[in-house]
């Protein structure tokens, strides 16, 4: 790979991304911004041709802390820094692993060298590498999530904060925050999601002449790195250098008042909580003025720092896809801006009329009638009596206004697979939790207990690889027995490397949730599908809470067909839910085989990942005369590999068969009905049991001394 990189004005398109990037450039205040694409659409690129743009930096000497010489940190672990020597070096672009542990990015104390050494030795972490530079996050939403936090909160406060293991430490990290996603491989938290400052939508162009022109340039690039960059290098010096004009220029920018109404009232009409997003508008539009070498700002900035700002804040529950409406923007600016029109003054001459010798609205053609340019509003009137009345309203038609705007009811001719059109899913709940019994060793998440690197110390071992986390009490008790023989003849303690101990700590881990959902006719009253969807409906946004994976299958008809493979992105899952058509016949078999199937692959891919069964069903099963015993020998199948299962009994009415709970027991799982899914439906069951025994416990002493 070539060490010069790909030149910023060398990209073809996307506007949004570049002007987002450069904004936050000129004002890191802003708060960075979140990529979200489609993968191969050059979002890594041009994250790293930004840097390239970036001003060089002034930094102390020796500091590992990027302090400026002209206001040196009075905090930084290397200082203080009087007087110190200085030189300059270009802005640093750190980039992100995904598998990043927290002691890498914030930093720790050298415990190895505490022990054997008796030296405090603090190592900074890439926050200290990225301050005053570019902090690069590709797949910022496959972190964990107390890093994403970590991460955000450092972007906000401008400073870390490392207190661990005996160490306090405090450093200025300021940095341009970037981070990219595809959304296909999950979304963020929308918590996590307000703390982004700008977010970018981008997709591949679909321009034939645009996207020859890409691979014309990226092939010139791979031919030749140096030449490639020398054909942009005049633009990319004019664009660097008006990165620090604006920012010359940003502190003289004015944010009126008109401007500032103008983003409150937007940020009020779409309901974005907290005040983040009218902090975030503000510092845009600002931007946005420098750059454009203005010193106020207007209303197209405001519309712009919206557009930017508020989409990924629109989100009210975790299946919102980002967006915003731009109709809905415009009249909210328009209606603010007249607002701020001065008040009208007087008795109905000067400015109080409608023309520049003050005629009254009954005055001629500039009147408010309908050659004055609009309907009049019951205050434009003069003195009682004196304004046209307003038109009648139409009388509505004998046969009702509404009925020529009905749809004509379409005849109902079934298909073949007599399939049902799909029905919308019920309001999710909280439900109650599943987990997969035992101990693993999966992804940090919420759901299943499992050995990860966050949770509540459990035990010690013998370091496994690199030392994590030292356990210290164990690594004396290790080190005590052999001090006299190792000659041990002052304080300090003699320590070998053999005598360290790790921490083994016991959190969650996310699973793999594996839905196989009967789509069948049985299934297909159109309340009782509304309610089954909803139930599964909940345990997706479930299952998005604890970071789990998902895959969904469903069956109806001849067969079983994997409606979503397994994918972070739960999004997508709730998507399909809601399209899935019901009708035909129950092939409760050739679902479960599929899903035997699936997991025998995901296995393969990740063995540390534990699955979940969820089978939702009324446990019927048709398509011949032993579709039941298949459907039992098939659950027999999960019961042999010990998978976890749960099955949610979808069976209604009076008469009952029980089937999805024989079921269950095959699977050696649970079966769950679809009154009892709800946690507050649970914690009322706990409520009354233990209301009973209250009663039954003053029965029985009542009876006692009766007796």
């Amino acid at each position: 790979m070539s060490d010069v990189r790909y030149p910023f004005t060398a990209i073809v398109g996307m506007a949004d991304l570049r002007l987002g990037l450069l904004l936050n450039a000129v004002s890191p205040a802003v708060g960075g911004v979140l990529v979200r694409g489609e993968k191969g659409t050059a979002k890594s690129t041009m994250v790293r041709a930004l840097a390239g743009l970036l001003p060089s930096i002034a930094t102390v000497d020796g500091c590992r802390f990027a302090c400026d010489p002209a206001a040196p940190d009075p905090q930084c672990p290397d200082g203080p820094h009087v007087s110190p020597p200085a030189s300059e070096r270009p802005a640093q672009l750190v980039e992100l692993p995904v598998g990043v542990a927290e002691d890498r990015i914030v930093g720790s104390l050298d415990l190895e060298r505490a022990l054997a050494e008796g030296v405090k030795a603090y190592e900074p972490g890439l926050l200290a590498r990225a301050h005053r530079g570019v902090l690069y996050i590709d797949e910022v939403n496959l972190l964990q999530d107390h890093v994403v936090d970590l991460l955000l909160d450092a972007a906000a406060m401008g400073r870390s904060y490392v207190e661990r293991e005996g160490v306090s430490v405090r450093h200025a990290a300021r940095f341009l925050l970037v981070g990219t996603m595809n959304p296909e491989e999950g979304e963020l938290r929308p918590q996590l999601l307000d703390r982004f400052g700008l977010t970018v939508e981008i997709a591949a162009t679909r321009d034939p002449a645009e996207r020859a022109e890409v691979v014309r340039r990226r092939l010139a690039y791979d031919a030749d790195p140096a030449g490639f960059a020398e054909r942009f290098a005049e633009e990319e010096r004019a664009l660097a250098e008006r990165i620090v004009a604006a920012r010359e220029l940003l502190p003289k920018v004015e944010l009126t008042d008109v401007a500032l109404r103008q983003i409150t009232a937007v940020c009020a009409a779409f309901e974005v909580d907290g005040l983040r997003a009218d902090i975030v508008m503000a510092r845009t539009a600002v931007a946005l003025a420098a750059w454009d070498g203005r010193t106020e700002v207007q209303e197209e900035d405001v519309r712009k720092a919206a557009r930017l700002a508020l989409p990924h804040r629109r989100r009210r529950n975790p299946f919102d896809a980002p967006g915003l409406d731009e109709e809905q923007l415009d009249r909210t600016l328009e209606e603010h801006a007249q607002q701020e029109e001065p008040e009208p003054e007087g008795d109905g001459s000067g400015p109080d009329g409608d023309g520049p010798d003050g005629d009254g609205p009954e005055g001629g053609p500039d009147g408010g009638g309908p050659d004055g340019g609009g309907a009049p509003e019951p205050s434009d009137g003069g003195p009682e009596g004196s304004a046209p009345e307003p038109p009648a309203p139409e009388a509505p038609s004998p046969e009702g206004p509404e009925e020529p705007a009905q749809q004509p009811v379409p005849a109902q001719h079934p298909s073949p697979a007599r399939e049902s059109a799909p029905v919308a899913a019920g309001d999710p709940y909280r439900t109650q939790l599943f987990t997969v019994k035992g101990t693993g060793h999966g992804a940090q998440g919420r759901r299943s207990p499992a050995e990860t690197t966050g949770g509540h110390t459990i035990r010690a071992r013998r370091p496994q690889g690199a030392l994590g986390r030292l356990h210290l009490t164990a690594t004396l008790q290790a080190a005590a027995p052999h001090q006299a023989a190792r000659g041990r003849s002052g304080r300090a303690l003699v320590v070998h490397k053999d005598d360290f101990r790790e921490q083994v700590r016991q959190g969650r881990e996310s699973n793999l949730v594996l839905f196989v959902v009967d789509a069948s006719g049985s299934m297909a009253a159109r309340q009782r599908m509304t309610t089954v969807k909803g139930a599964v409906l909940s345990l997706l946004m479930d299952a998005y809470q604890r970071r789990d994976k998902i895959g969904m299958i469903t069956f109806r008809g001849a067969g079983a067909e994997l409606a979503l493979p397994p994918t972070s992105s739960v999004e997508v899952g709730a998507a399909r839910l809601e399209s899935l058509p019901t009708g035909g016949r129950t092939p409760l078999a050739a679902g479960l085989l599929r899903a035997h199937e699936v997991l025998r692959v995901e296995r393969l891919r990740d063995p540390s990942r534990r699955p979940l069964l969820v089978v939702v069903t009324d446990g019927r099963a048709t398509g011949g005369r032993d579709a039941l015993a298949r459907s039992h020998r098939a659950a027999a199948l999960f019961a042999a590999q010990g998978t976890a299962s749960v099955v949610l009994d979808c069976e209604s009415g009076p008469v009952r068969l029980g089937l999805a709970r024989t079921l269950a027991g095959l699977l050696g799982g649970t079966a769950v009905g679809l009154d009892e899914l709800r946690a507050e439906g649970v914690a009322s069951l706990v409520r009354e049991s233990r209301s009973d025994n209250r009663s039954a416990n003053r029965a029985t002493t009542a009876m006692r001394k009766a007796a």
